[in-house]
């Protein structure tokens, strides 16, 4: 590409391959997991493969302006472009929101800058706290390093733009996720799933549980009270909460402490979804897509035993066509 979206930033390009990924043998034999095409033949790959109504930002939208956005559409990550060209400039996460309002870094800008005025802080615009380093492909690239890519750098995203860096889709885990749809994939749930899970009692404070998001890296942590499992809350569930409502209007007069001082099960709004560790991958992908999720607890005879995450789909494909050994 000859122009790259930013000068002076840190751009991570992966390479231009002409080579397609493999395609599953005929009926009655079970080949390399699938990426359905949902365009047109004269669409590029891994055009096909992402979603190409884009939403992005200005990098002059205020944070609450961008927070509304994701809010309304449901994303956890934004892409910030430049309004006349819509050349990519960056990208903000619910992370990064509430890395911002929670007490993370960003925080410290809040700090320093704004003199811990909220009110003027979330009126900023959001290229304060937007990441510059960019990782993107171009439109000729190949769903294999694609793949690669996103699972390396460990990116829930990653924006497809044209040789002038204009951006043209996106393509998220939870495409690869639609991919295993309902697929008889003759993978464990179980083979994928984090073991591992870190759990939140249901009276942790959202302030408490907010660091442990921003320090530990989590998005997502499941919540138990008196070792039963209640639900899933997430950075995006937190975003929300701060940026809509009595809670926001009591983030912007000064009185965070309150805000952030609930418990962590107040934020829990929907029915519990789990799923067995015997599952097909398939059929947890269908019941994750159906249910408009990005992750589900695993259960093993009514007791909790993993965690299943969107990210554990770009693995399972990057496992099962060869990319990681």
């Amino acid at each position: 590409m000859s122009n790259g979206p930013t000068s002076g930033k840190e751009i991570t390009r992966i390479p231009q391959r002409n080579d397609r990924m493999p395609r599953a043998p005929g009926s009655g034999e079970r080949g390399p997991l699938q990426f359905d095409s949902r365009h047109a033949k004269h669409i590029s790959e891994v055009l096909s493969a992402a979603s190409p109504d884009v939403v992005t930002v200005p990098p002059t939208t205020t944070i609450m302006g961008a927070i509304k956005t994701m809010t309304f559409y449901g994303f956890s990550r934004l892409p910030i472009a430049d309004a006349g060209t819509k050349r990519l400039l960056g990208f903000v996460t619910s992370v990064d929101v509430v890395d911002f309002l929670g007490g993370g870094l960003r925080h410290n800008l809040l700090q320093e800058k704004y003199q811990g005025n909220i009110f003027t802080a979330i009126n900023a615009d959001i290229r304060e706290i937007m990441s510059s380093k960019l990782i993107y492909a171009s439109e000729n690239t190949s769903l294999h390093d694609v793949l690669k890519l996103m699972y390396e750098k460990n990116v829930g995203g990653l924006p497809i733009v044209d040789e002038d860096a204009r951006i043209k889709g996106i393509i998220t885990e939870e495409d690869f996720v639609r991919s295993c749809r309902g697929v008889d994939t003759g993978l464990a749930v179980e083979s994928f799933m984090s073991p591992n899970v870190v759990t939140a009692p249901a009276q942790t404070t959202i302030e408490k549980m907010t660091r442990m998001i921003i320090q530990k890296g989590f998005r997502r942590m499941p919540v138990v009270q008196d070792g039963v499992l209640m639900g899933m809350v997430t950075a995006s569930d937190i975003m929300k909460y701060l940026g809509s409502g009595d809670a926001f209007e009591k983030v912007v007069t000064g009185d965070i402490g309150e805000v952030m001082n609930q418990p962590i099960k107040s934020l829990i709004k929907r029915s519990l979804i789990t799923i067995e560790k015997k599952m097909d991958l398939g059929h947890a992908a269908r019941k994750m897509m159906d249910n408009e999720i990005g992750s589900m607890p695993v259960m093993d005879r009514g007791s909790l035993a993993g965690i299943l995450t969107e990210r554990d789909f770009v693995r399972a494909l990057a496992e099962n066509r060869g990319i990681l050994p």
